[in-house]
């Protein structure tokens, strides 16, 4: 049986789960592949740290040129995060003729073209199923058994850390401070945790997808990308009572031939739909594809064990072609560069929720605002119990039928400066 040794760059949470998962699961895996896969290097950066598993020392190394430029290692796993030094380090992997698995969507979402454009030229595999979802298997879905669909919308929960935040806010009656301080204390949040909250991660991973579902390149920065952070237990409780629960969506849409959506935002959901019944750190990602209809996928969306086991499949994956001679073989889908439209044309129904002068007209006229602006309203309730807020002050929540994202601001930025309108306190897009 041939022997297919591979190196890893970093054994943080995804490396430790893939060198887990290869070890734990070896005999299966190897039967399944029909050659024996050896780790042969580990690049760490610091060779004495603790580990979280174990492995042999002689196997570490804090020269990553013993991984890229060893002959024996035919597949490097990019493990390591970030952009940089990351890129340079896969493509020097595949300049050395080696096939490369990643589960870095940064670097996959901003600069992903070029290595797959590189490995392509060589001859090799670069895979990524880790990227998104963690163990949840929908890229390669993508590329090989959905690939003969035309894909119209890729839509999802892809961020568990903010959906533990939200649930929890829903089930507590909690403000996002508080659980967020929590979740940091439990392990759910990271101390820092900008890219969660401001939906960074969801941006990558959005990004990823819609450049496989919609064979274009997606630039992220100008992907549409806003996070949590203005959701209050105040909206997730008008919502519940509406029936609809508040998530963080990452949305992709076909918009044509030459144009795709693609944006980050949290939005009011059906209850009873699938995404939202998607609680605590799970992921779900809904496609839609001419021909298959609705497929949805959904798992542990990230940690140590659901990305190290994606990890593993792509290897395995990689040792298939190897063995067969045809790494290489599905190239970047990425082919061309379709429109990305900003938001403002993005069409689709809206919650509101302001503070007004409790005075007779006053509902009249914030809806004639609306009527100007090609707002046509589907409902609103006004003063509902403890609502109110100060003397001659009401609380209002509005719900709109589908209108266009230019015209609810446009509405919205006349609306701060009537008299009748105290305050907009908050609003957000309902995708049914």
């Amino acid at each position: 049986m041939e022997t297919i040794e591979i190196g890893l760059l970093g054994l943080g949470v995804v490396g430790s789960g893939a060198v887990r998962t290869l070890e734990e699961n070896r005999e299966a895996i190897e039967r399944k592949v029909g050659a024996r896969v050896r780790i042969k290097r580990i690049a760490v950066r610091d060779t004495k740290k603790p580990r979280m598993v174990d492995v042999d020392p002689a196997l570490l190394t804090d020269d990553v040129g013993a991984v890229l430029d060893d002959p024996g290692i035919r597949i490097v796993c990019e493990l390591i995060g970030g952009v940089h030094p990351a890129r340079e380090y896969v493509l020097r992997a595949i300049e050395n003729g080696k096939s490369v698995v990643s589960a870095n969507k940064e670097l996959i979402a901003k600069d992903g073209h070029e290595p797959m454009h590189r490995a392509s030229e060589q001859g090799v595999d670069f895979m990524f199923e880790g990227s998104v979802g963690g163990g949840i298997p929908i890229i390669q879905a993508m590329k090989s058994a959905l690939a003969g669909n035309r894909i119209t919308e890729v839509k999802g929960i892809v961020n568990g850390t903010t959906n533990y935040i939200l649930s929890r806010m829903t089930e507590e009656g909690a403000e996002l401070a508080d659980v967020l301080r929590d979740a940091q204390a439990s392990g759910y949040a990271e101390a820092d945790p900008t890219n969660d909250v401001e939906g960074y991660d969801a941006q990558y991973k959005i990004a990823i997808l819609s450049s496989i579902a919609f064979t274009s390149r997606v630039d992220t920065t100008k992907v549409y990308t806003e996070g949590i952070t203005r959701v209050t237990a105040h909206d997730i409780e008008h919502a519940r009572e509406m029936g609809y629960v508040i998530k963080l969506l990452a949305i992709g849409k076909s918009a044509g031939e030459d144009a795709i959506q693609v944006r980050v935002h949290p939005a009011l959901v059906r209850e009873g739909q699938p995404l939202a019944s998607t609680l605590g750190p799970f992921n779900a990602i809904l496609l839609r594809g001419h021909a298959v209809g609705d497929v949805l996928f959904y798992g542990q969306g990230a940690g140590m064990m659901p990305t190290g086991s994606a990890v593993v499949g792509d290897i395995m994956d990689v040792c298939r072609n190897i063995l067969h001679g045809s790494t290489g073989r599905i190239a970047c889908t990425c082919f061309q560069n379709k429109r990305l439209l900003p938001i403002e044309t993005v069409v689709t129904r809206y919650y509101i929720r302001m503070y007004v002068s409790d005075r007779p007209g006053s509902i009249a006229a914030i809806a004639g605002v609306f009527g100007r602006h090609n707002v046509s309203i589907a409902s609103v309730r006004a003063n509902a119990p403890g609502s109110v807020d100060a003397h001659d002050t009401a609380e209002a929540i509005w719900v709109t039928h589908n209108v266009l994202e230019a015209d609810i601001r446009s509405a919205l930025a006349e609306l701060q400066t009537i008299p009748e309108v105290r305050s907009v306190e908050n609003w957000l897009r309902v995708e049914e």
